[in-house]
């Protein structure tokens, strides 16, 4: 019990990391934010932040959406939550630095390269954090108190609470591109298929245990 609730929290910690990472990679390939990061630079545009303080406006709004799950769907908040939101705006930071390391220049190609790498990071991460059940970041918290309420398929749901975050964002000035558009489309199926993929193999790896084990 206790190897599997080790386990479960390094998935989690991963997961923020490519999280995290994502979002960062999004915002600096300038081809405009995912849902999630056009909320924050959103946030960053109304308080005169820099874009390199995307971090601290991420802060403020993950402690606030945690504060609501907190309220409405309890059950949804556990120590990954707090694993995701305390360092959440420094490794954000550090993914901008990493993207400029990594693509010292921007040109379309590599903006585009750029951005598939952030999403793919970022939906594999929020998988990630689906899957370990100890605890969901706020934005998914807040699209399953949803679920529960409407009872549509988490994908449905997600799609129609990104498009919800791209009108907040625009409105607050964030970067709108054709990024926005695409991973508002694609973030729910693409996230369920990860979720999906990473359980099954977490489950085949339990039983392969279980059969050395009987058979040892």
């Amino acid at each position: 019990m206790k190897k599997e609730k080790v386990k479960k929290l390094l998935l989690a910690i991963v997961g923020i990391l490519l999280v995290g990472t994502g979002i960062a990679f999004n915002a600096a390939a300038s081809l405009g934010n995912d849902p999630i990061g056009i909320v924050y630079d959103g946030l960053r545009n109304v308080l005169g932040l820099s874009a390199q303080q995307l971090g601290m406006a991420s802060n403020f709004v993950n402690f606030a959406l945690t504060a609501l799950v907190f309220c409405l769907g309890r059950r949804y908040v556990n120590v990954g939550t707090f694993i995701y939101i305390l360092p959440y705006g420094t490794i954000v930071d550090l993914g901008g630095r990493l993207y400029h390391v990594l693509f010292p220049v921007q040109t379309l190609p590599v903006q585009i390269l750029g951005a598939f790498i952030g999403c793919i990071l970022l939906y594999f991460g929020v998988a990630m954090f689906i899957v370990a059940d100890i605890g969901l970041d706020p934005f998914t918290g807040t699209v399953m108190l949803i679920r529960d309420k409407v009872k549509k398929e988490y994908r449905t749901v997600k799609i129609c609470f990104d498009a919800g975050c791209v009108l907040l964002g625009v409105l607050s000035g964030g970067r709108l591109g054709v990024i926005t558009v695409a991973t508002a489309l694609a973030a729910g199926p693409v996230i369920q298929f990860f979720s999906e993929r990473i359980s099954k193999c977490m489950e085949r790896g339990a039983a392969h245990k279980t059969e050395s084990e009987v058979s040892a």
